[in-house]
């Protein structure tokens, strides 16, 4: 584990470190989740999005905006919990996290190299690729770790049925 992670930025500072890393000439990877309960998907994609730049940075839902998203039962685990893990993966260098509905302004912030999402986005339905794309910065979609999804997890957890075309695993 990298002993440098010791907080989570809030945009401004997220910016700065930006703002120096791709002044270093560093490529710059955002990716943005729930991140609700980290598994095998998650850290799947995670180590691959973080091997395509220099550094990666995540813009994390606030519990607020999870809420708007997923439902009054999530999430599960706290925002500052969620960051914390996230932060535990060497792959994660940075966390901040937004109270939005969606990323479009912290993207727009931050002014990443690339976007990266899971096999579950297609190019362009992903929030702030117009933005990203008009300066020369890519979105790339990963592939999808089929039957990994913290809805299905919580959803098993309290014994109800998994979502049509996912497996138990």
């Amino acid at each position: 584990m990298k002993l440098t992670k010791t907080k989570i930025y809030n945009s401004l500072e997220a910016k700065s470190i930006i703002f120096d890393y791709k002044n270093k000439g560093k490529k710059v990877v955002f990716s943005n989740g729930c991140f609700d309960i980290l598994h095998k998907g998650h850290k799947t994609y995670l180590n691959a999005a973080r091997e395509l730049g220099d550094f990666l940075i995540i813009g994390l839902n606030s519990d607020s905006s999870v809420r708007e998203l997923k439902g009054s039962n999530r999430p599960v685990i706290d925002q500052n919990n969620r960051a914390n893990n996230l932060l535990k993966l060497d792959c994660v260098d940075a966390v901040t996290i937004f109270n939005e509905d969606t990323p479009e302004k912290l993207i727009n912030d931050l002014s990443p190299d690339l976007i990266v999402k899971g096999g579950d986005y297609k190019p362009e339905e992903v929030i702030g690729a117009d933005y990203v794309q008009s300066y020369g910065g890519e979105v790339i979609i990963l592939p999808f770790v089929p039957g990994y999804s913290s809805t299905n997890i919580i959803m098993r957890m309290q014994g109800k049925d998994l979502t049509e075309g996912e497996s138990s695993n």
